[in-house]
C-alpha cells in the first residue's frame, strides 16, 4: 500500500524522511559527548511543587464550557474551586 502525502501538507523545509534518511541515522549514543549533552538537557525536578497532578471526573456541560473558554482552562478550573472553597466546607 502506497502513502500518498497530501500536496498541500507537504513541508519543503522540512521534507518527509526516505529510506536512506533512516539509514543514515545515528543513535544519540553515537554522536560526541557534547552534543548529546545538549540534546538530552532536561528540566531539574521542581523545587517546591505548586499543583498535584490527580484524575477527576466532571459532568461533560461542565468541562466543556472551561474548555471553550480557551488556553488555561484548567487553571480557571482550580480557580473556580478555590473561589467556592470561601464559602463552603467540603462534606
Amino acid at each position: 500500500m502506497s502513502k500518498k502525502p497530501s500536496p498541500e501538507k507537504v513541508d519543503k523545509d522540512n521534507p518527509e524522511w526516505s529510506q536512506t534518511d533512516f539509514a543514515r541515522a545515528v543513535p544519540v549514543a553515537g554522536l560526541p559527548a557534547s552534543l548529546q549533552t545538549k540534546l538530552r538537557r532536561v528540566r531539574g525536578p521542581n523545587k517546591a511543587p505548586t499543583k498535584e497532578r490527580i484524575t477527576i471526573r466532571l459532568s461533560p456541560d461542565v468541562l466543556q464550557s472551561f474548555r471553550d473558554s480557551g488556553e488555561g482552562w484548567q487553571s480557571r478550573i482550580d480557580l473556580a474551586l478555590k473561589d467556592w472553597l470561601k464559602s463552603h466546607t467540603p462534606a
